[in-house]
């Protein structure tokens, strides 16, 4: 007698959704009839903090036309907004939210698909007990249920950006949003007064454009005072992927680079098609570079790599430089080094000297990528266990199939996997990691004799 082996998926974002979806599509299509998957994560499937905004004005960073949630069928999105949009527009993400949530329940009803356990419930740890009866892991849930799994996939997304920068008097005021994307965070943003936001990135944008209005100034600053390139108004000629190598380090690999980009630029009329074509190599360029290479990197390159790399869509684009040109908001180098409450404000010293007065700081600083900074439950757990190992540079240690355990049945994908792959945040990225994974995890498919 034999029972189904049992899939938990931990995380109900996209990235989980996603890894859900391609094991139903790949169970239907195989005929893998002795596998059910459980889908573990609070909140409708495919949101996470990603998707979950219901603003019209965020809006996805990439083109529809590159948003698929499956890798053999490029158009599926596209077909799936019916004329709400075209291939080269930029929807927003709550609507593509609904995209992943509504693909996974069609996944749902594919002849031959396995049974999709949906538990809208928090995992805070897990165990291993290899050679018994049943199955060898078991997922401690905050409601204090318990759920046993052959396999674990940990998709857990984007956790809550650091607030160590944070003086102390700044982390304890109210009216410090320590997390923009957290439910109904930006609501606590008043009205009237100025408002500073503390980084200069993806984040900043969406925020910026929300909490701007009149009679206020919303201030951003970072250490560099980069703001993410806009994508180009119409689509640019593609490139293909140079033979670049980064054996001789990083300095070599820089100087490469600049002359691919600069090249492309001179060929097709602009940047954009260079760092695009750039897209399939990364990774493999990134595990070239020594340890030391990477870490110099991280502290001298990135912030003008993502810039680059992760662009805002033209709309966005257009709409903060008119904010900034009304007056509405200002962008720039800043570091905060103290803070004072002033009655309903807070006065921001920034190490330049200037001494901003506002009635609320919003953090805008990215997802935190030091695991051992995080203070999600699981991940606590995951580390002090030794199940997870965090990577020097970010995310976990993982295999190049993205095992998190050389023995235990874990695996991840996503923003997890940063230290390893460098890009592996965006959709096009990981729904490639996520049918890889589904695949990968149906080949050992074979079923659990019960006791």
């Amino acid at each position: 007698m034999t029972r189904p082996r049992e899939i938990a998926v931990v995380g109900a974002g996209a990235a989980g959704t996603l890894t859900a979806t391609r094991l139903l599509h790949h169970a239907a299509l195989e005929g893998h009839d002795d596998i059910r998957v459980t889908l573990i994560g609070p909140g409708a499937e495919g949101r996470g903090l990603a998707f979950g905004t219901p603003a019209e004005h965020h809006l996805l960073n990439v083109p529809a036309q590159g948003m698929s949630a499956h890798r053999d069928d490029p158009g599926h999105f596209v077909r799936w907004l019916d004329g709400r949009a075209g291939p080269t527009d930029f929807v927003p993400r709550g609507l593509y939210g609904r995209y992943l949530g509504e693909t996974l329940e069609a996944a749902r009803g594919l002849p031959g698909a396995p049974g999709l356990l949906r538990v809208p419930d928090r995992v805070t740890g897990l165990a291993y007990r290899p050679g018994g009866a049943g199955a060898p892991v078991t997922l401690r849930l905050d409601s204090g249920r318990r759920i046993g799994a052959d396999a674990v996939v940990l998709a857990l997304g984007n956790f809550a950006p650091d607030r160590s920068w944070a003086p102390p008097r700044l982390r304890d005021w109210p009216g410090f949003v320590a997390d923009p994307w957290a439910p109904g965070a930006l609501g606590r943003v008043p009205d009237d007064g100025d408002v500073l936001l503390v980084g200069t990135g993806l984040t900043m944008v969406d925020v910026a454009l929300t909490v701007r209005g009149p009679g206020r100034v919303v201030h951003a600053v970072s250490r560099h005072g980069l703001v993410p390139q806009p994508h180009a108004d119409h689509p640019v000629a593609p490139h293909a992927a140079p033979r670049l190598d980064a054996g001789a380090g990083l300095t070599g690999l820089r100087r490469a680079v600049l002359r691919h980009v600069a090249g492309c630029r001179r060929a097709h009329g602009d940047w954009r098609c260079g760092v695009d074509s750039l897209r399939p190599v990364t990774s493999a360029l990134w595990q070239q570079l020594s340890e030391a290479d990477r870490a110099r990197f991280l502290r001298e390159d990135l912030r003008l790599w993502e810039t680059h790399r992760h662009r805002v869509p033209p709309v966005s684009a257009r709409a903060l430089a008119a904010a900034v040109d009304a007056g509405l908001v200002s962008v720039g180098e800043g570091t905060i080094t103290g803070a004072e409450v002033a009655g309903d404000a807070i006065e921001v010293a920034l190490a330049d000297g200037r001494r901003l007065r506002v009635r609320s700081v919003v953090n805008c600083t990215g997802a935190q990528g030091d695991l051992t900074r995080v203070d999600d439950p699981l991940v606590v757990d995951l580390l002090a266990s030794g199940l997870a190992t965090p990577a020097p540079l970010g995310g976990l240690v993982t295999s190049p199939g993205g095992r998190v355990h050389p023995v235990a049945p874990l695996w991840t994908l996503g923003s997890l996997r940063r230290g390893a792959l460098l890009e592996t945040t965006a959709i096009p990225e990981i729904r490639c990691q996520a049918d890889d994974l589904a695949g990968s995890l149906l080949r050992e498919r074979a079923a659990v004799p019960v006791a």
